[in-house]
């Protein structure tokens, strides 16, 4: 009998993975098999933003709004060439960039499927610069660009439905309401848009590509590790943003790591891109952050 069950789990397991598609994350070069297409994802994922988004309330702030919506821009673009360069280019159709501030306290921001990024302006006083928060933006953007959300629901997917996935659950083009019912709890539906974490795995990979996209864009990757220093002791280790990624420490040793991979795209010889000037502080809360150990 147990024999009989392992064969059946064993079929099952390769039944999921033969209807699944290979994906490899640019850079990384990580593989992963997805069960979930670009459409059905962005279905998912697209109606629900903008329900967030009609509810939110847009900072008041023109020049820093300018100033997330010029940086994100800037990663994105150079984001696209690279994957236009090398390769990718079928990739680059499903992202509509968009970037918005809004009003909420929380040291946060988040990134929905297709290029959909919000920023909380509680992060700006964390921030401080426009170098900074670029490395928080590519943290975004890697997590679109490297299809986490779709990993996550396939594996969603794999977890709740096994082998019956080759029937209704990824049926037609669209998302069926079992595919629905499952991103809810992928995209943090619902409840508080883009609280649902991803793993660990994938939130150290998208600290890698994002000091890289970064860096491909002209700001010094290097203002990530003080920049992380500063978020621990502003969230006390606790960030809703990173919740499920590894200890401070071990974030801050990775970068470090990674960091002579990123310099190599990084073309500003060691200072700050034209345009990185200080935050402006108007209508923004001061938070005094201790350097003490």
């Amino acid at each position: 009998m147990k024999r009989i069950r392992f064969f059946l789990l064993t079929l099952a397991v390769a039944m999921l993975a033969s209807c699944g598609t290979m994906n490899t994350v640019p850079i990384t070069g990580r593989k992963q098999n997805l069960l979930v297409n670009d459409e059905q994802v962005l279905s998912l994922s697209n109606q629900q933003y903008q329900e967030y988004m009609q509810k939110a309330r847009l900072s008041a702030d023109g020049v820093n709004t300018a100033m997330v919506r010029r940086v994100g821009q800037r990663l994105a673009d150079a984001v696209v060439t690279y994957l236009n360069s090398n390769g990718m280019g079928g990739d680059v159709s499903q992202y509509k960039w968009e970037f918005n501030l809004v009003q909420d306290s929380n040291v946060n921001a988040f990134c929905m499927p297709g290029g959909k990024i919000v920023v909380y302006d509680g992060l700006l006083p964390v921030t401080r610069d426009e170098a900074s928060l670029a490395i928080v933006l590519g943290h975004e953007i890697a997590h679109a660009v490297a299809r986490h959300s779709a990993e996550r629901l396939s594996n969603q997917v794999k977890q709740q439905y096994g082998s019956q996935i080759l029937g209704t659950v990824l049926s037609g083009a669209g998302a069926s309401t079992s595919l629905q019912q499952i991103g809810s709890t992928v995209f943090g539906l619902g409840s508080t848009l883009g609280s649902a974490a991803y793993s660990r795995k994938q939130e150290s990979e998208a600290d890698r590509l994002g000091i890289i996209f970064a860096a491909m864009a002209g700001y010094d990757p290097q203002v990530a590790i003080p920049f992380w220093q500063r978020m621990a002791s502003a969230t006390g280790g606790g960030s809703s943003i990173f919740s499920d990624h590894p200890s401070d420490a071990k974030r801050i040793s990775d970068i470090q790591k990674w960091m002579p991979e990123a310099l190599k795209y990084y073309k500003g010889g060691g200072t700050v891109p034209q345009g990185g000037v200080p935050l402006r502080q108007s209508n923004i809360p001061t938070i005094h952050i201790s350097t003490k150990k």
